[in-house]
């Protein structure tokens, strides 16, 4: 219990959990998954820019808690990635959203899916297309999945144990593709199996350095578009063999943490991008170049040391998202203690409707399956303030395999500027 209450301050943090939310169970509603499936969707995901109708009635009508496992039952419906076993999880229902409507589905479309986890994305897609054709490597996951999709009545869908980097060749060629898992680079046999004129979506990139792109098949080759940074668990298998680069988990670091590094050629399109970070909502990069039209600005050459640029959040609504996310590589064998550091100033930051809900810059930390082990922050920050840094010593769990660094307003009000956030390995 001990970690569940740890996960849900961060989860408020984040602005994931609802607001009001009723859980399953709960006496007073009649029927409380379809409340809290319709609030995930009215408050989380609609909000946060999926406007396709179809996709947003898919979502409303698939019951997620039907593809989680039972002691992952309480989270259900709160926007966010759970675990599932053998290191894998279900995608937050955002993504899954934003995914099937990059997708753009059409009922007379025929789908590969590579990475059927828990069948959750099968699920959603099966009322939006023709047919959905899904391959997953667990052989544990793979069976319960079809289980599942079969007891739940997807008739659709087919299901099959393989090497997602192999595809399907035997039912191909494909409409569309979507790839819930990331390579390094886009599997050869993938491309062959998307048909002239159909579209890919699929994350690539390093293991913790991400983006998802929607890929179009002209004369044979793929023509790239740059959707947003992303963190999806790997591909494994064939895919995950041939990776080149691999992060060095006994020397944990932050990608761009002083924010110097500036978006170049198509990634300049993205909304809330950030080099290094990802799932960025109300933010942007600032320069020091900024025109001075308010506190913040006036005061950003003196008080920021020299810095060329940082990164600002700003929000209006209580309760709403302004945060940036960035995954790393720690071993907890090999990184026992690390010091948490970083520059912030805040302008009128007033809290949102959780006690949590205030700037800070927090990492999570969790194990080989993916199960969250407890959340470290320094701040919170609040009212206007000039430029501060704050710092503090975490040990780290022994049974540490990754973590997530956050920083933002977390639903509070007013601006907050962040830099230098850095981690430290102490030996």
């Amino acid at each position: 219990m001990k970690f569940l209450a740890i996960s849900q301050k961060v989860l408020i943090m984040t602005g994931i959990i609802l607001p009001g939310l009723i859980l399953p169970g709960d006496a007073s509603a009649a029927d409380p998954y379809a409340a809290v499936r319709n609030k995930l969707v009215d408050q989380r995901i609609a909000n946060a820019g999926v406007t396709n109708s179809r996709v947003l009635d898919s979502i409303r009508s698939t019951p997620r808690h039907e593809f989680v496992p039972s002691s992952q039952l309480p989270r259900a419906y709160f926007d966010m990635a759970l675990p599932i076993g053998s290191s894998q999880t279900i995608s937050s229902p955002f993504i899954v959203a934003s995914m099937t409507e990059a997708l753009d589905p059409q009922p007379t479309d025929k789908v590969l899916e590579i990475g059927t986890g828990s069948g959750y994305q099968a699920a959603v897609l099966s009322p939006l297309v023709e047919h959905v054709y899904s391959i997953e490597i667990v052989d544990e996951l793979g069976r319960q999945a079809e289980r599942t999709l079969t007891r739940l009545g997807y008739p659709n869908v087919s299901t099959r144990i393989g090497d997602g980097f192999l595809g399907w060749p035997d039912a191909s060629p494909f409409d569309k593709i979507i790839v819930t898992c990331s390579p390094e680079s886009v599997p050869k046999p993938l491309v062959e199996q998307l048909r002239e004129g159909g579209q890919m979506i699929i994350p690539v990139g390093e293991r913790y350095q991400q983006t998802l792109y929607r890929m179009t098949k002209t004369g044979g080759e793929l023509v790239r578009e740059p959707l947003q940074p992303t963190l999806f668990v790997p591909m494994t298998g064939a895919a995950e063999d041939s990776r080149q680069l691999k992060p060095d988990p006994a020397h944990p670091q932050v990608i761009n943490g002083n924010f110097e590094l500036a978006a170049e050629g198509a990634q300049k399109d993205l909304e809330d991008y950030i080099p290094g970070w990802y799932y960025g909502r109300q933010v942007a990069r600032v320069e020091m170049s900024a025109p001075a039209n308010s506190q913040v600005n006036s005061q950003a050459a003196p008080d920021n040391e020299g810095g060329k640029a940082f990164a600002r959040f700003t929000n209006e609504t209580p309760g709403l998202s302004s945060h940036l996310l960035q995954g790393i590589a720690i071993d907890g064998q090999e990184v026992t203690m690390i010091r948490l550091s970083g520059r912030c100033r805040t302008e009128n930051v007033a809290i949102g409707p959780a006690k949590e809900a205030l700037p800070a810059v927090a990492i999570s930390f969790y194990d080989k399956l993916r199960q969250d082990l407890g959340t470290f922050s320094i701040g919170p920050f609040r009212g206007s303030r000039s430029w501060r840094s704050s710092s503090r010593l975490v040990r780290v769990p022994p049974q540490t395999k990754e973590a997530i660094l956050r920083i933002g307003l977390f639903g509070a009000t007013g601006t907050a500027d962040f830099d230098d956030v850095q981690i430290e390995k102490i030996d």
